[in-house]
């Protein structure tokens, strides 16, 4: 534990994946938190021994060592280190990610950091956190490089085989529409000679025909998707969001060795590694500036290039160690920190049933979620699969984080939203403002003040013991400078005592 009398200022910054391991006692790799028969944590659950400390004072959770003198011993049977039961407020967990998720505080608030953060200098590279969240959630791919130097080689030669291709597509179709009605000829030639009515003849002409037309149109579609794709990849530019899965695919099977992409919080941190954000904030200054001989940017657009480039310079700090203080790579996680199991407690009732913190079934969801994606990539499952498995993970940490901050909040018994972690430190009834910033407070003084008959104008009377009451540690500290007291401890008592010594004190 830290002593609150080392440090003189605290800044709360970015945690990474790498601080959260270094502050956990263990991964949480399963959803349990209690057995309900023997009413003692399950191992890797949620409440586990071996992670977070013993449920009572000195003994671990298999009983071999009992008793303060096998302090600090770490039970070879179970695992569990013999210490205090309030080890449980302090220690923390994590869980270990099998695929990354971007943190909703930084996509959907006041503003969106990670927007600001990837756009681009250019109208065509600007990124809208809309876009961006279409992206997250697996609605739409995103562009992250894109091999400029060798597109730029080799496009001659690609629309060359791409105008060729589309020689081959006519032809083929033209050949098989041919012959369809080659075959269609000979058909009706042959129902004729069988002597069919001119009514069912017809009929199979145009049956035929509609066939024929469905071959045209499935030909112009192929030709249109082929065109499509070589015009899109001969714009392709990092930070394009492409929403047709069809034309991605295409794109990605013909000129996949040209660029990157994909969908989900992995394509926003690939695009996070290939960008400098030492180089875009010295870009934005120019840009700002209209310096060497650029265009000056519009009112509009100037105004948006300030804001991001106070987010970029806040990202680009360094410490001493010329180590970025926020690393903006930490907005995509890897792990999940779990806090202390008594700050998320979980308490029988009369009943025989139990009450439990939201927490609990928000971090259950998490972990279930995860361990089937783990499933999931171990079978090798279609990608589809996958990535539906990854947008409920996504959401699954969102809720947990900050349920209801994107769309439908996550409901328990009796369709209340669950308490994230947001809730539980926001608001009136938050930790901050209930339980560090509030005080208890002495009102026996709250009450009006009336003329006295000894007073001055001037003057306003106080009774002694509430003056004694407000300057109290002042007393305290004056009878120990003064050796009344051998120390505040005596001191304290003199006051309660309301010593002669303490009204002379208070008088100075």
């Amino acid at each position: 534990m830290i002593d609150v009398n080392e440090f003189s200022d605290i800044r709360i910054g970015l945690a990474t994946a790498d601080a959260i391991r270094t502050w956990s006692n263990g991964e949480v790799k399963k959803p349990e938190t209690i057995n309900y028969r023997t009413l003692k944590p399950e191992k890797d659950g949620l409440f586990c021994e071996k992670i977070f400390g013993p449920t009572k004072d000195w003994e671990c959770a298999c009983g071999k060592y009992k008793r303060v003198r096998f302090k600090g011993i770490i039970c070879e049977r179970c695992g569990v280190e013999v210490t205090r039961q309030k080890v449980r407020r302090e220690r923390m967990g994590h869980i270990e990610l099998a695929a990354p998720v971007v943190h909703i505080w930084y996509l959907r608030g006041t503003r969106s950091w990670l927007a600001y953060l990837l756009t681009g200098l250019e109208i065509r590279e600007e990124l809208k956190a809309k876009q961006l969240e279409r992206v997250i959630y697996f609605a739409a791919n995103l562009v992250t490089w894109v091999d400029d130097e060798k597109r730029h080689e080799d496009l001659p030669r690609l629309e060359l085989e791409m105008r060729e291709e589309l020689d081959v597509i006519r032809e083929e179709f033209d050949d098989e529409i041919a012959e369809r009605l080659k075959e269609l000829e000979e058909e009706i030639t042959q129902l004729e000679a069988e002597g069919l009515k001119e009514k069912d003849l017809k009929a199979r002409r145009r049956d035929a025909d509609r066939d024929v037309e469905a071959l045209k149109t499935e030909c112009d579609t192929e030709l249109e998707t082929v065109e499509r794709a070589f015009d899109e990849f001969r714009d392709l530019h990092g930070r394009k969001i492409i929403e047709d899965e069809l034309l991605w695919r295409e794109l990605e099977d013909r000129y996949g060795d040209y660029f990157e992409g994909g969908m989900g919080a992995e394509a926003i941190a690939q695009l996070m590694e290939r960008i400098d954000f030492d180089d875009e904030e010295l870009l934005l200054r120019e840009a700002i500036e209209a310096a060497d001989g650029r265009r000056p940017l519009s009112a509009q657009r100037k105004q948006k290039a300030i804001k991001r480039l106070k987010i970029l310079s806040a990202f680009n700090r360094r410490n001493p160690n010329e180590k970025r203080i926020n690393d903006p790579r930490a907005m995509i996680l890897d792990a999940v920190p779990v806090i202390p199991p008594d700050l998320r407690p979980m308490v029988q009732l009369d009943g025989g049933r139990f009450a439990t913190s939201d927490l609990n079934d928000l971090y259950r969801r998490v972990i279930n979620r995860n361990n089937r994606l783990k499933r999931l990539l171990d079978l090798g499952a279609p990608e589809i699969i996958v990535n539906n498995e990854k947008r409920m993970l996504q959401e699954a940490v969102d809720a947990l984080f900050d349920n209801g901050r994107r769309g439908r909040p996550v409901t328990g018994p009796g369709n209340r939203p669950l308490k994230s972690l947001s809730d539980m430190l926001k608001g009136k009834q938050g930790r901050f403002r209930q339980n560090l910033l509030g005080k208890r407070v002495d009102y026996s003084g709250r009450s009006v003040i009336v003329v006295g008959p000894t007073l001055k104008l001037h003057q306003c009377g106080l009774p002694k013991l509430m003056a004694l009451e407000l300057f109290k540690p002042f007393v305290m500290k004056r009878l120990d400078d003064l050796d009344l007291a051998p120390n505040i401890k005596s001191a304290k008592r003199m006051v309660e005592r309301r010593r002669s010594e303490v009204w002379d004190v208070l008088e100075e």
